[in-house]
């Protein structure tokens, strides 16, 4: 998404709804689950509510190809993998809105630039915090890395526990699951993928 198109998208989303619908949204979803939102404890919850949907999905109004625009390029011929394990990742899952929450392993190999290593982790949340799957999560958050940095492969892995499995239906509190999409030169060498899932693995 282009800055142009992150402009015309919020513009679009403040076009729509305001604020003040969103309120009075959150007030009718209390009344349905049989609460008063008029009683002292619940006044402020709306506004709450919609200050948290703000953060918990701002990554509508960001775009995270600028992260990676930023680069250096000299790298003195460096050509292997560059790993950063246990990103945290938040996300709400697009079926029940319910929280996705895990960790984010990221590696990529660089052609000719590579970019600050805070920036892999704010790709990560950029694209976490919108509703999701963690499928699709794992390969935009590959797939951007590829391409922003003309990499010559790139692979994810994401452990995440989903709450509309973990607090609702099924009720199993124990279940993870774990998703990997690899692009470029790690697609194509299976023994780069398994190096990439035995340095994610290690203990420090």
């Amino acid at each position: 998404m282009t800055n142009k198109n992150v402009t015309e998208f919020k513009a679009k989303l403040e076009e729509k709804i305001s604020k003040e619908e969103a309120k009075k949204a959150i007030q009718i979803i209390l009344k349905y689950i049989g609460e008063n939102p008029s009683r002292e404890g619940l006044l402020e919850t709306p506004k709450r509510v919609i200050k948290a949907f703000d953060e918990y999905f701002s990554g509508y109004t960001e775009d995270p190809h600028e992260y990676l625009e930023k680069t250096f390029g000299d790298v003195e011929g460096y050509d292997d993998m560059v790993i950063q394990k246990n990103i945290s990742v938040q996300s709400h899952c697009e079926h029940h809105m319910a929280p996705i929450l895990g960790i984010a392993h990221v590696a990529y190999i660089p052609s000719e630039k590579v970019v600050g290593l805070s920036k892999l982790a704010r790709v990560v949340a950029s694209y976490a915090r919108r509703l999701q799957t963690q499928e699709r999560l794992t390969m935009q958050i590959a797939n951007a890395i590829s391409k922003g940095l003309k990499a010559q492969g790139a692979a994810v892995s994401i452990d995440a526990t989903h709450q509309c499995m973990t607090t609702r239906g099924v009720m199993k509190e124990n279940a993870t699951t774990i998703t990997n999409y690899f692009t470029g030169s790690f697609r194509d060498n299976p023994s780069l993928q398994q190096r990439f899932l035995t340095y994610i693995n290690q203990q420090k």
